[in-house]
């Protein structure tokens, strides 16, 4: 009970969980203070929303991005994001749900409601709802049960508005083939890249140095630090309290028998001869045969590793053709019925993948096999040891949060208990200098903590600590000199940046003025043309990299206006670009992925759908704003 409880109550999958509730849950004033009385924010249709649910709001948006950005996210940020705006927003939409909701007379049943919470994995033990699990974690979060059930209650009110709205979006089939043929018609480009590093000669003068620190310091700003303390507790220090019973082993053995079970695997290597989902017949056929040829030679005695290198168009080329030793479900279904139809040595082909055709050779076969329990006992032992001192490790900690956690001193209880706590030095959202291995993990907790707050239980890879803030640096503007260098370079960098711009706006200039091809006039300048072959929109694009600017830019030339009228940017580096060839999708690839594109489109429409409906809820109601309270 505790292990699970453990895993859940102090981490971020509870939290998730409750994440699409929690809004909903401080709306309808479940909580301890009076909706009615309390100071307000806003009023949605003569509904108050106060101070203390936007307060709530805001902390668990904050949460969330902190999931999503990290150590990255500091107050910068939260301002560029409008993060005070964006909580208000949400607040003021799932109000208007669930006035909508009673509108339309919607009701959730207690069968209803009990059955959603039955399903939730983290009130389960092995699959099954717990009840004393239930209560155990929403007490961790400090809720009752009556508490969530509301939340949830309201939540369901919520998604059945959202489903009332968005059941009868339908997606034609003149959609889908437009999306098809959007999504994977190919261009081929031919370019001349103009990078700053190529312009090394660039000096500047210890005044203009001087200027540019001077004219924006705040650039050079330092990090914010923070100085914490903390408390490590690890499960191995409990190891000797713990005793395994023989039953208890023999028990997890016959409850777990998947984990003992080994299934069948293959060591295997592959030649692929890449060929696109959508390639018509002919270019399928030419392919095809050229794997046949490659397999004669294979059959005939020639090291199939060097076949690999030689012709193989796969990533693993370079290795051989080697991909390692893989279960059936590891590998695409073609290519694994294949695989595993064969025998150590021997050497078939060729399999249509949707990566293309692939030549196999099997190098070794793992027959499926099962430890026996007295192999399995051992490492059984060890591991219901561990999660039993683990259990004892996080209750030792939970004491000590239960007597620290509204201000108590945590180095007092924690010399109670006869634990010692350790202090780091300053250290920026990189993490302190200690040994840990999840070091951006404790520096994102601690950035997260008010000045001599305690944080929860906080589980890293060698045990739980609690955290303190004891000391905090606020980010400040260095002297000069410090940070001279670092100016110079940025300066240097920038001047090469404008170089670079100035001379392909210049190639550019020159080839509409001119009328010659970019091969003639990259030679007559020196420039090295290039050219990605066929891509598609939303790949990478072949020799530039990932730049959705440049691809979204390209995919609108046409034969008729080749050339991109200005210079594009991509990763600090400028370019001249020219269509060479576009290629339509064909018709017979859109069969293959009709149905994952109709999923696809139908959950963005009726997305929306739902905003286009709640902007129209919004533009009908009434909602008043506090003066001076979003800036």
């Amino acid at each position: 009970m505790l292990r699970k409880m453990r895993d859940y109550a102090g981490s971020w999958m509870i939290k998730f969980i409750l994440g699409a509730i929690v809004l909903v849950f401080v709306f309808w004033g479940v909580g301890s203070f009076d909706s009615g009385n309390a100071a307000k924010v806003a009023v949605v249709n003569k509904r108050v929303i106060t101070v203390e649910e936007y307060r709530e709001a805001y902390n668990n948006l904050v949460e969330q991005m902190r999931r999503s950005f990290g150590g990255n996210l500091d107050d910068d940020m939260l301002k560029a994001l409008n993060v005070r705006r964006q909580a208000l927003d949400r607040l003021i939409d799932e109000t208007l749900l669930l006035q909508e909701a009673e509108d339309l007379d919607f009701r959730v049943t207690d069968e209803e409601l009990a059955s959603a919470i039955r399903n939730i994995e983290a009130f389960q033990q092995a699959g099954v709802f717990d009840s004393r699990l239930y209560q155990n974690i929403l007490s961790r979060l400090r809720m009752t049960p009556e508490q969530f059930e509301i939340a949830q209650k309201r939540a369901m009110l919520s998604a059945k508005v959202r489903d009332f709205v968005t059941r009868t979006v339908q997606v034609s089939d003149a959609e889908l083939s437009s999306w098809y043929r959007w999504q994977n018609a190919q261009v081929d480009l031919a370019f001349v890249r103009f990078a700053p590093a190529a312009y090394s000669s660039v000096t500047v003068s210890e005044e203009d140095v001087k200027r540019r620190f001077g004219e924006n310091p705040e650039a050079y700003k330092t990090e914010k630090m923070v100085k914490v303390r903390y408390l490590k507790i690890a499960p191995e220090d409990f190891l000797s309290q713990v005793s395994v019973l023989s039953e208890d082993l023999k028990r997890y053995y016959e409850e777990n028998p998947e984990e003992f079970h080994q299934p069948k695997t293959v060591e295997a290597r592959h030649i692929l001869f890449k060929v696109a989902q959508e390639a018509d017949e002919q270019a399928v056929e030419e392919k095809r045969k050229k794997a046949l040829e490659v397999l004669k030679k294979a059959q005939a005695g020639e090291d199939f590793s060097e076949l690999a290198e030689r012709y193989s168009e796969g990533p693993s080329r370079n290795q051989g053709g080697y991909l390692g030793t893989f279960s059936r479900q590891e590998m695409v279904a073609p290519f694994s019925e294949k695989a595993f139809s064969m025998s150590a040595g021997e050497v078939d082909g060729p399999v249509r993948t949707r990566f293309g055709w692939h030549l196999i050779k099997v190098e070794k076969v793992n027959e499926a096999s099962k430890e026996t329990f007295e192999e399995a006992r051992e490492k059984i032992r060890k591991k219901l040891a561990l999660a039993e001192a683990s259990n004892l490790a996080y209750d030792a900690a939970g004491e000590v949060y239960d007597v620290s956690f509204e201000g108590d001193d945590l180095l007092q209880a924690a010399e109670e208990r006869g634990l010692s706590l350790k202090t780091t030095d300053f250290f920026t959202r990189t993490g302190p200098d200690i040994d840990i291995e999840n070091r951006v993990e404790f520096a994102r907790a601690s950035f997260a903590l008010a000045p001599m707050m305690i944080s929860e239980i906080k589980e890293f890879k060698d045990g739980y600590y609690l955290l303190q803030l004891v000391d905090s640096k606020p980010a400040q503007v260095p002297e000069y000199d410090a940070v001279a260098a670092e100016v110079r370079a940025d300066l240097i960098a920038e001047k090469q940046k404008e170089m670079a711009r100035a001379e392909a706006e210049a190639f550019l200039q020159a080839l509409k003025k001119d009328g010659a091809t970019m091969a003639e006039k990259s030679a007559a300048e020196g420039k090295t043309l290039k050219t990605t072959g066929f891509f598609k929109r939303n790949e990478q694009i072949p020799q530039i990299g990932y730049a959705p600017e440049i691809a979204q830019t390209v995919f609108l030339l046409t034969e008729d206006a080749p050339l991109v009228p200005e210079v594009l940017e991509a990763n600090n580096v400028h370019y001249v670009i020219r269509l060479q060839a576009r290629k339509e999708p064909s018709p017979e690839g859109f069969d293959a992925q009709k149905d994952d594109i109709a999923q696809r489109l139908l959950q963005q429409k009726r997305q929306e759908a739902f905003q286009q409906w709640l902007a129209d809820v919004k533009a009908r109601s009434k909602i008043e704003i506090e003066d001076g309270f979003i800036e």
